[in-house]
C-alpha cells in the first residue's frame, strides 16, 4: 500500500510541483492549504509523514507542529518543514519547534523523494 503524505503548503504552485514529483514516486498526496486545515486532516486520514511549509497564511508552521506534537496519535509522524526561511538560526528553530527535518526552498525535486524515503 502507498505510503501518505500530507503537503501543508498556501502556494498552489509549490503543491502541485511537490504532488506530481512524489506521486511519481507512488506516493499518495493529500493537500492543505492552511495550517488549520492541515491539522484536521492530519487528524482524520493519520499520514505517514507531514510536509509542511513554515509560512501559512493563519497559524504558522511552528504553531502547526505544536498542536501535531501535542496529539499522542500524530506525535511520532515526521514532520518535513518546507521553507523559504533560510537565515542564520531558521533551521534550529525548525527543529526545536518539532519538526524531524528541514528543507530549504527552493526544493530540490531530485533529491526530494531520498529525503522522503529516508524518513519513511
Amino acid at each position: 500500500m502507498a505510503k501518505t503524505i500530507l503537503y501543508i503548503e498556501d502556494n498552489p504552485d509549490n503543491r502541485l510541483l511537490i504532488k506530481r514529483v512524489l506521486e511519481a514516486e507512488g506516493y499518495r498526496i493529500l493537500e492543505a492549504e492552511n495550517g488549520e486545515d492541515g491539522v484536521q486532516q492530519a487528524v482524520k486520514f493519520i499520514p505517514d509523514l507531514i510536509l509542511l511549509d513554515i509560512n501559512l497564511p493563519d497559524i504558522d508552521g511552528y504553531e502547526v507542529t505544536k498542536r501535531l506534537r501535542a496529539n499522542p496519535v500524530l506525535a511520532e509522524i515526521p514532520i518535513l518543514a518546507i521553507t523559504a526561511n533560510v537565515m542564520k538560526g531558521d533551521r534550529e528553530r525548525t527543529l526545536e519547534a518539532g519538526c524531524t527535518g528541514y528543507i530549504a526552498k527552493p526544493v530540490d525535486v531530485d533529491a526530494l523523494p531520498k529525503v522522503i524515503a529516508a524518513q519513511l
